[in-house]
């Protein structure tokens, strides 16, 4: 949540996302007592960041997404209806990767969950994609897209801070064959 200080926020933690796609109250509880209350709440106490770039991972764009490609569910339909009422950001970003190159990381993992399952399936990856793809569109001016067999993690990371004006000329060194990010503590000689 963005508030600084979200009651709700400790309940919500409870709830197994890795079923949300089949759950229409886990998608309506994240949709209404989240980020509903948070969007009214963040006026009242924002985040205290100072002048850290502030970092929202899953906010409610991914919530209405899996609520929609996995039921669909009300609640999804409405915040995409009401979309103008969630807090928005200065640069949405969405990082994705095929269901082939998510099956042969789950391969890899040791634990994979319900909802990485369901990820892999493409008919659901496919819906997900496009309510995820057409509701940040219609929330937020600036939407990136990478995909994560074509882009490094520095890559993006550069393309981010640079669309959102916090990345310039001086902030950058080259590394090897791309750029390294050079923050505060990080000397640029």
């Amino acid at each position: 949540m963005l508030a600084e200080h979200h009651p709700l926020e400790k309940l919500l933690k409870r709830l197994p996302l890795a079923h949300q796609y089949e759950s229409s109250g886990i998608t309506t509880a994240y949709l209404v007592g989240g980020f509903a209350l948070d969007a009214l709440l963040v006026h009242l106490d924002p985040p205290q960041c100072g002048d850290a770039v502030l970092v929202q991972e899953g906010y409610v764009d991914r919530t209405m997404a899996v609520g929609l490609a996995g039921g669909p569910f009300l609640s999804a339909a409405l915040a995409l209806w009401a979309a103008r009422y969630f807090a928005a950001f200065d640069v949405a970003v969405y990082v994705h990767a095929s269901p082939e190159a998510r099956r042969a990381r789950m391969l890899r993992r040791q634990r994979v969950d319900a909802g990485d399952r369901n990820s892999v399936e493409e008919g659901f990856a496919g819906r997900f994609n496009s309510a995820l793809l057409h509701h940040l569109g219609r929330r937020h001016h600036t939407v990136l897209v990478f995909d994560t067999e074509q882009y490094t993690p520095q890559e993006m990371a550069r393309q981010i801070l640079s669309v959102a004006g916090l990345l310039s000329e001086e902030t950058q060194r080259p590394s090897g064959d791309g750029f390294e990010l050079v923050g505060p503590a990080t000397p640029a000689t």
